[in-house]
């Protein structure tokens, strides 16, 4: 999936695709209507309040830069000017239409690591459907043998990817909710029930997080605690979009380069992580929870869209942490 996604010359991120909108992929909360950028800004301007010192804000997996646009603009020019802004992104061919858009007064960094170093790990943090596309591993539950298998793929000589099953190994399958608590009893999965450990999110986090002093972070992303997230889902949520085209099964593993590919968050998993990691959790609840704290209760129809309780409004979280620790967490391998 990283190869897929972020391959410097063939992966999706890498390519000049137009990956948002009409004519491209897939479309996010940020891309429709202005109540999250809206949102986001009285964020900044609560903990800006509540910690003057920081003066640094990131925003990670920026798409075109759309949204950090409109929050500059939400914030106004005497607030703008009293921050230093960085865009933190990895594909070229964003990082120039971020560019275009955003002019001079930004900066940018490959990594999460190399920005929070360039502010001493004083940061507002960001990041809006960021998570989800960082690579995960499917898991598929084994009810014969009671246990829960990793799928790996392999060419089968004639040009084509097979799906063969291979005992977890690779990583520690108790850091993850899925294969440490659904095993049952007494409520084992159904037999070949699929699903997704994070790995990616887990490594992602444990490269910076030692890094990260003070400040605050807000993640937005579609997905639910565990268990619910695999309510009448026996296939898990990995998915692929191509020209607005959901496509599942071994359908994701086609059109390498050429589509998105990408999972709910398995938001239980990541707010233990957090805690793990030594931050503290400021709030959690969903889209539309977020921007009725804010004030924010739509006004036109993109915004009623994004808030709405019965779509996109519960389909997409929030989670917002702040670090406590007193002595710097050393980074996992």
């Amino acid at each position: 999936m990283s190869r897929a996604l972020m391959d410097p010359v063939k992966g999706y991120y890498s390519r000049k695709v137009a990956g948002i909108g009409a004519r491209g992929d897939f479309a996010t909360s940020a891309s429709i209507g202005g109540a999250l950028a809206r949102g986001i800004a009285d964020w900044l301007k609560h903990e800006m309040r509540r910690d003057a010192s920081v003066r640094t804000v990131i925003e990670i997996g920026g798409g075109e830069g759309a949204l950090m646009n409109e929050v500059r603009r939400e914030l106004g020019w005497w607030t703008r000017r009293q921050l230093r802004w960085v865009m933190v992104e990895r594909s070229e061919p964003l990082k120039a239409k971020q560019e275009a858009l955003l002019g001079q007064n930004v900066h940018w960094h490959a990594s999460l690591e190399a920005a929070l170093q360039a502010c001493d790990g004083n940061a507002f943090i960001w990041h809006n459907e960021f998570l989800d596309a960082l690579p995960f591993s499917l898991v598929q539950w084994c009810g014969e043998d009671r246990l829960w298998t990793e799928i790996w793929l392999r060419d089968d000589g004639q040009g084509k990817l097979r799906e063969e099953l291979r005992p977890i190994e690779r990583w520690n399958a108790a850091d993850f909710s899925i294969t440490r608590e659904w095993s049952g009893p007494p409520d084992p999965p159904s037999d070949k029930q699929r699903g997704e450990a994070h790995t990616g999110i887990r490594q992602w986090m444990s490269e910076w997080a030692h890094l990260w002093r003070s400040g605050a972070m807000l993640c937005l992303d579609y997905g639910d605690l565990f268990p619910a997230l695999y309510h009448r889902r026996p296939r898990g949520t990995a998915r692929a979009y191509l020209l607005h085209q959901r496509l599942e099964g071994a359908e994701i593993y086609q059109n390498v380069g050429r589509q998105d590919i990408t999972s709910d968050i398995n938001f239980t998993d990541l707010r233990r992580w957090c805690l793990e990691l030594g931050f503290e959790e400021a709030g959690y609840g969903t889209q539309a929870d977020f921007l009725r704290q804010k004030g924010r209760m739509p006004s036109t129809a993109a915004d009623r869209f994004v808030a709405d309780p019965d779509g996109a409004g519960s389909a997409f979280k929030y989670l917002m942490v702040r670090p406590t620790r007193t002595s710097e967490v050393k980074p996992r391998s």
